[in-house]
């Protein structure tokens, strides 16, 4: 084996040994967002661990969506508790399908981790899924990144057919909260 090749080979190893040591997106998901720590919901006929979720909408309801992003350093201080990141990340869409007049059904959660922080994703996983219980919700798929700490959560919930609120109904005089 030539001098470069063996260069490129060591390179390999490491790079190999450096992945080993890492948790997978299968593994990070097994350990930190399992169906075994959360509410298990009759209507999730596919949930985490496919390439997708398949659910089951009630025939006389409409489905709202709602997405939003955290960014650290933007939406949130870099140091804050990562069981209060975890908690505000589902809290921001539960009051959006409030806002609608849905109750919550299903989330998906796309998690950009600037590196694999295992006490850190106890406690965000914890708070987020402990929430996600007391509004009978159930985290349904997601995806994993590596990159600056970023949390995209989607909610998922059930309006009755034609009983959405929007806001374009809102009328002068009414409370906005």
């Amino acid at each position: 084996m030539g001098q470069i090749c063996a260069k490129r080979f060591v390179v390999l190893l490491a790079v190999v040994a450096a992945c080993a040591m890492s948790l997978s997106e299968f593994d990070l998901i097994r350990e930190f967002f399992s169906t075994s720590g959360q509410v298990a919901r009759a209507d999730v006929l596919r949930g985490i661990g496919d390439d997708g979720a398949v659910l089951q909408v009630p025939v006389d309801q409409e489905l709202v969506l709602s997405l939003d992003t955290l960014v650290a350093g933007v939406h949130f201080p870099a140091d804050t508790p990562p069981g209060d990141v975890g908690y505000k990340a589902l809290a921001v869409g539960l009051s959006d399908l409030a806002a609608m007049g849905a109750e919550p059904a299903w989330a998906t959660l796309a998690l950009t981790l600037p590196d694999i922080d295992r006490q850190w994703l106890k406690e965000f996983s914890q708070a987020l899924l402990q929430l996600a219980g007391t509004y009978q919700m159930q985290l349904v798929g997601g995806d994993t990144t590596r990159g600056p700490l970023t949390i995209s959560l989607q909610v998922h919930g059930f309006v009755p057919r034609g009983a959405a609120c929007y806001r374009s109904g809102a009328q002068s005089g009414d409370l906005s909260v």
